[in-house]
């Protein structure tokens, strides 16, 4: 969930809303998007627990709907109010972001019914739904997303990595997926860094995005070595905080020095409930 927040907080940050003097007047709505990525990344959570309730009784009998702890009836209604208060929370800032999060929940109703068991259409749907995400933050001023949008490929590339991986983190996986996820996250990187050189940030990007590497890098070389699930379950894991650090590289790129300290603030707290509640 909070790695959801930074997302539209990095998308805010793409659209210009935190130049200087521009914050005040679009902070609510900023809010807002907050609130409503919240609600649709826990709504998702939810849904997938759904879906995996029979398999979960195997693999994963802790969790939630197979221990007892919450029937599968209250878990469809719990999903189903969060998906609807996230779509609400944003058609409030505009019919566009409203749009944008009633596609978001769409697709990870998708990936948690259908796409997630296709080795190819399941890490793409899921790389849609971080990629929108984003943009999700940028339609804080819609201005913004026709000349942004294109910038979505950069989270889809990344998730996209994140969940190819993620298949083994049960019962291990082929090194040929993880040496594809170390390209896929060196073009995200060199992607982040082309835009800040482009904006005369190369530096400051430079600097945030140095902890982001080595997050991400440091697991999956031990993944690599030792492709087991316990491993790959670290790398996924890995990746999915450091997209904390992505997203404060973005603000980084495109906003202020204040707004990346701002979002990059967020990874203690993801680190802290990583510890809490299962990530992956």
């Amino acid at each position: 969930m909070v790695t959801s927040v930074a997302d539209v907080l990095a998308g805010a940050a793409i659209a210009g809303v935190f130049s200087l003097g521009n914050l005040a007047p679009h902070l609510q709505d900023v809010i807002l998007l907050c609130l409503s990525t919240a609600c649709l990344y826990s709504g998702g959570i939810v849904f997938n627990d759904v879906f995996d309730a029979d398999l979960d009784k195997i693999e994963r009998p802790e969790r939630a709907i197979p221990s007892g702890r919450v029937s599968l009836q209250n878990a469809v209604i719990f999903g189903s109010v969060f998906l609807v208060a996230g779509i609400i929370f944003a058609g409030i800032v505009s019919p566009l972001s409203g749009s944008l999060a009633a596609a978001i929940g769409f697709l990870a109703l998708l990936y948690n019914r259908i796409s997630k068991h296709h080795f190819f259409f399941g890490p793409l749907n899921m790389g849609f739904c971080r990629g929108l995400n984003l943009l999700l933050g940028v339609s804080v001023l819609a201005d913004a997303l026709p000349a942004w949008y294109f910038l979505a490929i950069v989270p889809i590339v990344y998730i996209f990595a994140i969940t190819m991986i993620s298949r083994g983190e049960v019962h291990g996986g082929s090194k040929r997926n993880l040496y594809i996820a170390a390209v896929l996250y060196g073009i995200v990187s060199g992607s982040i860094l082309y835009f800040a050189y482009l904006n005369n940030k190369l530096l400051l990007s430079a600097i945030i995005l140095i902890p982001f590497l080595w997050m991400i890098f440091n697991s999956l070389v031990k993944a690599i070595q030792n492709p087991i699930g316990k491993n790959i379950g670290g790398a996924v894991k890995a990746g999915v905080i450091s997209l904390i650090l992505m997203d404060a590289a973005w603000a980084a790129t495109f906003g202020t020095i204040y707004s990346a300290l701002l979002i990059a603030c967020l990874l203690p707290i993801s680190l802290w409930l990583a510890k809490i509640f299962a990530v992956t």
